[in-house]
């Protein structure tokens, strides 16, 4: 690999080559949900918080568009069948959400469908 050097047998890669997330400490216990505000779209990713109709989600992804899913409550339970055509950006580690209207528990399995569809960017 170009971004990869061997030194004294052991393999080191760059760091800039690394996908950064938050430190796994900061997600244990938190859930990964979809929330769908009132105009600012739809977001997947681990909820710190809830207050009244404000949340801060992290490791978010917009759900900008999706397919393969018939509805977010789909795409929650089974994640999408179609990921190549779903438009998700790149993720962000923290999000301040005002005007959350639904909040969906998602599961395992569509937490990895989720997370593994390409980054979507122009």
């Amino acid at each position: 690999m170009d971004n990869e050097i061997e030194v004294n047998g052991e393999k080191y890669v760059l760091a800039s080559s690394v996908k950064s997330f938050e430190p796994a400490k900061k997600l244990l216990g938190l859930k990964y949900v979809i929330a769908r505000t009132f105009s600012a779209g739809v977001f997947a990713g681990y909820l710190k918080e809830r207050k009244g109709k404000e949340a801060v989600v992290l490791n978010a992804r917009k759900i900008w568009y999706w397919d393969g899913a018939a509805s977010l409550s789909q795409l929650a339970v089974d994640g999408t069948s179609k990921p190549e055509n779903c438009k998700f950006p790149v993720e962000v580690s923290r999000v301040e959400l005002t005007e959350v209207i639904e909040v969906l528990d998602v599961s395992e399995k569509a937490r990895k469908s989720i997370v593994g569809v390409p980054i979507w960017k122009k």
